[in-house]
């Protein structure tokens, strides 16, 4: 068995990395983030992600401009902090106050969402670097990586995978 595969299934209480009581997914995102020196607390894929938020063990933050949530669609119930905004996606220089504030502080657990998980992956690095304990990035994004025809949708992200969204 790889050492990745032993990381996932090994209990948090047997690791240094993971705080104590941290839903196993967590820690798992969590110790691959260490051996990859991520600047965040971790990623998770979407199915993940969903499974975390039903289970109470995280809030799921997006933070996509509001047009893209908008006219892309949406998961349900859940917050927009943008990360950027208008059609030069011009950085939110409010992101981390905001995010604090909706989140209700800097200890929350955040699993943070984008189109394609790589503004999610800067935000989460940001907000590390500002104080957050536990905010970890939801790979391949609302609608995934663009495909051979330069379209996304078709090469996964939360969409694709057929979780729970809508559209306004």
């Amino acid at each position: 068995m790889s050492t990745v595969a032993l990381s996932l299934i090994s209990p948090a209480s047997e690791r240094a990395d993971a705080p104590r009581h941290e839903h196993p997914v967590l820690a798992a995102a969590r110790h691959q983030a260490r051996v990859a020196n991520l600047p965040f607390a971790g990623s998770v894929t979407p199915q993940q992600a969903w499974q975390l938020v039903e289970a109470g063990a995280a809030q799921l933050v997006d933070v996509r401009s509001p047009e893209e949530v908008k006219f892309v669609g949406r998961v349900p119930d859940t917050q927009n902090v943008p990360w950027a905004s208008g059609t030069a996606l011009n950085r939110n220089p409010r992101f981390l106050k905001e995010l604090e504030t909706r989140a209700g502080g800097k200890d929350a657990v955040l699993l943070l969402l984008c189109r394609s998980g790589k503004r999610s992956a800067e935000a989460a690095a940001a907000a590390t670097r500002a104080g957050f304990d536990a905010v970890f990035n939801v790979l391949e994004g609302f609608e995934g990586e663009l495909d051979a025809h330069q379209q996304r949708g078709a090469a996964g992200g939360w969409r694709h995978r057929q979780l729970p969204w809508q559209q306004d």
